[in-house]
């Protein structure tokens, strides 16, 4: 399908374009990726310059065509993308745009959309990662306060973050689903330790975070107590929805530096390379086709993706291990140099069928919510 934009979704692009087009060329120079504290002033810094330019808000405050076309541009025009502040502009700041309270979404959406604070992703934890809803980090109500105490694991920016996004159990005695409740946590509050891990790739961008007797004030609830289950599942909407885009964006650029690369050396010449490449064009020119088609429905529906955002994870996940496994046939020996991006892209891609949920976890989505498949036990 295609989606029809109309005259001032196209003006809208037209004035992105030019305004990218006249900032660019005078950012600062990217700061190495081992330099947490530079990476964030720099990821915030063009935060910043968003906000100052009116761009800020097209994260939840724009319709999901203005955001689809902001982050189809700036990935093309090669601008900075999300960086440290991720979670805070596409995951916890739509959370809370829909589901916090008139106070919640003045005290913490505009310090986000500003650049002014960072957030990270409390989810997961050592036995509860695709099974999210058996965490067990405890919070016990004391007056204005709750105490919690666990920890979590693969808390993406914990080491820069100002706030985390935190699951809690705050009724061990419910169904799993019904006990959990939404947190905004202060990543400085007596209690909390940061311990960060390093990936395959060598990258530090996750941590473990452990948790003893932190207080959380009650006010920091988004939701209903015990509500944090379907709060959490409008996260992930977004999560799996729209977030991806721009990644989508850059796997086509990719591909096509690909066939360069391919032209270059030789390896065009081989036909397996060519059918390869050429299935990885159409793979992920209906993988556009399907953002759009979310996104469609994202306008009829309200704002927030659905389940179609599941089956855009499950199979982007998978095509973006063939690109780069692909663009590894291109390089040969090559594949094997650890200073080429595409190599470390390649070893990052492992993640993706992990990362946001397995794909073991999306086809039961798409089973149930799709299909109407019975539950499986």
């Amino acid at each position: 399908m295609n989606l029809t934009y109309g005259a001032e979704d196209e003006e809208f692009r037209a004035g992105l374009k030019a305004w990218l087009a006249a900032v660019l060329p005078g950012l600062p120079p990217r700061p190495d990726p081992s330099d947490w504290p530079g990476r964030r002033a720099y990821d915030t810094g063009w935060q910043r310059r968003l906000y100052d330019a009116g761009y800020a808000d097209v994260h939840w405050d724009a319709s999901p065509t203005r955001r689809l076309i902001f982050l189809e541009e700036t990935e093309r025009a090669g601008a900075p993308y999300v960086g440290a502040n991720f979670v805070g502009l596409l995951h916890a700041g739509p959370t809370i745009a829909a589901e916090g309270t008139p106070g919640q979404r003045a005290r913490w959406l505009a310090p986000v959309l500003r650049g002014d604070e960072v957030w990270c992703q409390g989810f997961s934890e050592p036995d509860a990662g695709s099974d999210l809803a058996s965490l067990r980090t405890r919070a016990v109500r004391d007056g204005d306060a709750y105490v919690v105490t666990g920890a979590k694991i693969w808390t993406s920016h914990a080491e820069v973050a100002d706030w985390c996004e935190l699951l809690v159990r705050t009724d061990p005695d419910a169904l799993k689903h019904r006990g959990i409740t939404w947190l905004a946590m202060p990543m400085d509050a007596p209690g909390v330790t940061v311990r960060p891990l390093r990936t395959l790739a060598g990258s530090a961008e996750f941590a473990e975070v452990f948790l003893d007797e932190v207080r959380v004030p009650v006010a920091n609830r988004v939701g209903a107590e015990n509500d944090g289950w379907r709060v959490t599942m409008v996260t992930l909407s977004y999560e799996r929805g729209t977030a991806f885009v721009g990644e989508v964006v850059a796997c086509r650029r990719v591909l096509a530096e690909i066939a360069a690369e391919a032209h270059k050396n030789g390896r065009w010449d081989d036909p397996v390379i060519r059918r390869r490449l050429g299935g990885l064009y159409a793979e992920f020119s209906a993988l556009w086709r399907l953002i759009q088609w979310n996104v469609s429905e994202s306008e009829r529906g309200g704002g927030a993706p659905g389940a179609g955002g599941s089956v855009f994870k499950l199979r982007y996940s998978h095509a973006r291990q063939d690109l780069y496994d692909a663009a590894a046939a291109v390089l040969g020996p090559d594949a094997l140099d650890l200073d080429r991006e595409w190599t470390l892209d390649r070893l990052s891609s492992l993640s993706y069928t992990i990362a946001a949920g397995t794909s073991q976890i999306q086809r039961n989505i798409v089973a149930e919510r799709i299909l109407g498949l019975p539950k499986g036990r």
